[in-house]
């Protein structure tokens, strides 16, 4: 028979915290789950209290010391370390003083990042999720200290800030190309109402695009696509008529130039 094992098992606030003895990690969650008042029904994930690390195979649990602290987070909760205040008196630098959850707010003594950090070292698809502001948090993060939380090597946390700038980017290019199209929707000449950058955005969204954002049906929005197709036409050949014209000019300009340097004589000669 497995000894049992004594552990202790608290919340993710800490501000609960049980003593059990347990023979294994599946006894832990059940006992744990009770005793902190979890949902039997709901999924119970462990870590150890001092790290975050996560604890989920039996060989390992029963490789631990006794009286291990272990977290149980529950849904969509996460480890967080504890937050800690030096009071600059010798008997607090021996001692720091932990403060409480309900003394102080954990997240305010912390970066905001890092709780977004959290939640990606425990599931990286809640990336999905993330408003852009989140997202933009976690870009503006120091890169070794995100690598860190997320116990990444530099480069591999340096990669992840690069993939969700892109994220923000295109999510952003969508958002002005939907912008862009309304503004085609209930006008007279609505093509020559953007910007050739514009024209060219709309041309390049293609008809299915602008279907799905003017809520038009394929002849009418076909048409439209057509007409700002042409009036970029126009525009593009205005544009290279007037570089031809400056091209020209400058070739007649040089061509006089060099005509008057050669009817005028050399200074000193009879």
């Amino acid at each position: 028979m497995t000894d049992r094992k004594p552990c202790r098992v608290c919340n993710f606030t800490r501000q609960k915290s049980y003593g059990l003895v347990v023979p294994s990690l599946d006894e832990l969650k059940t006992k744990g789950s009770e005793s902190l008042g979890f949902s039997p029904a709901g999924p119970v994930s462990v870590v150890l209290e001092d790290d975050g690390t996560i604890v989920e195979d039996q060989a390992y649990f029963l490789c631990l010391p006794l009286n291990t602290k272990f977290m149980l987070l529950h849904e969509r909760e996460t480890w967080s370390p504890v937050r800690r205040m030096d009071g600059g008196t010798a008997w607090m630098a021996r001692d720091s003083l932990v403060l409480d959850a309900d003394t102080v707010d954990a997240s305010s003594a912390i970066a905001p990042w890092w709780s977004l950090a959290q939640q990606l070292k425990q599931d990286l698809s809640s990336i999905i999720l993330m408003s852009e502001a989140e997202l933009q948090t976690l870009v503006d993060a120091p890169c070794p200290e995100l690598a860190s939380a997320l116990g990444f090597k530099e480069k591999k946390a340096e990669d992840l800030q690069q993939t969700l700038q892109g994220v923000l980017d295109r999510r952003e290019e969508e958002r002005q190309s939907k912008e862009t199209l309304m503004v085609l929707k209930g006008k007279t000449s609505p093509e020559t109402r953007l910007s050739t950058e514009d024209l060219q955005m709309v041309v390049t969204r293609g008809v299915e695009a602008m279907e799905q954002v003017l809520g038009w049906d394929r002849t009418r929005t076909s048409a439209l696509l057509q007409a700002c197709e042409a009036e970029l036409t126009g525009r593009l050949q205005q544009v290279q008529a007037v570089q031809s014209i400056r091209r020209n000019a400058q070739l007649d300009s040089g061509v006089h130039s060099a005509e008057e340097a050669a009817e005028t004589p050399p200074q000193g000669s009879n």
